[in-house]
């Protein structure tokens, strides 16, 4: 059974708002779960904890790194939903070397996310990627090249960008960190 320090609210909470993200029902992640509808609406609104499986499971069919649904800390009651501590910023996977991503938001709940990005020095994303989303970065240090659709930019400290729903692709050329504040709606993580 699921365990630790993580609150289960939050957890169904951010499921429920994956789930949604994705355009999927109830009925699709529960059968790519081969779990029942009911089991799955009963994880989404905390009345069942799910296993270490169940999670793994979980994980694969919402197309989110399995630490991300761990990564919930303890947070103080008064706190929840309203206050995110930078000791306490939930740690987003990501299949790039060289970048690091912590949620500032304090859950998935909302019509948008903000993420804090770190590219370290020579990193490049893997492959190009394309979301059904509205993105606006924010370079508070550093500086990326960035490719969105057919056109190629530099952005560095001062510099926000725009990213709707086109296929993009970032590179940290430099010597120092890039250090992004992302807005993203809907969630993906």
């Amino acid at each position: 059974m699921y365990q630790g320090s993580q609150t289960p609210q939050t957890l169904g909470a951010d499921l429920r708002a994956l789930r949604k993200s994705r355009g999927l029902t109830l009925v699709e992640v529960a059968d790519a779960l081969g779990r029942s509808v009911g089991w799955m609406s009963q994880v989404e609104r905390d009345k069942s904890d799910p296993s270490i499986g169940d999670l793994r499971a979980i994980a694969k069919a919402l197309d989110v790194p399995m630490s991300m649904l761990f990564a919930h800390k303890h947070v103080p009651a008064e706190e929840v939903g309203y206050i995110v501590r930078a000791g306490a910023r939930r740690k987003l996977g990501s299949g790039d070397v060289g970048l690091t991503e912590e949620l500032l938001s304090p859950d998935l709940t909302d019509d948008f996310e903000v993420v804090h990005s770190t590219f370290e020095p020579g990193s490049r994303m893997e492959r190009p990627a394309s979301r059904p989303t509205q993105e606006v970065g924010y370079v508070m240090s550093g500086g990326l090249n960035l490719r969105i659709g057919d056109r190629e930019f530099t952005v560095e400290a001062g510099d926000s960008f725009r990213i709707r729903g086109e296929e993009y692709d970032w590179h940290n050329p430099h010597n120092e960190p890039a250090v992004v504040i992302w807005v993203i709606a809907p969630p993906v993580y």
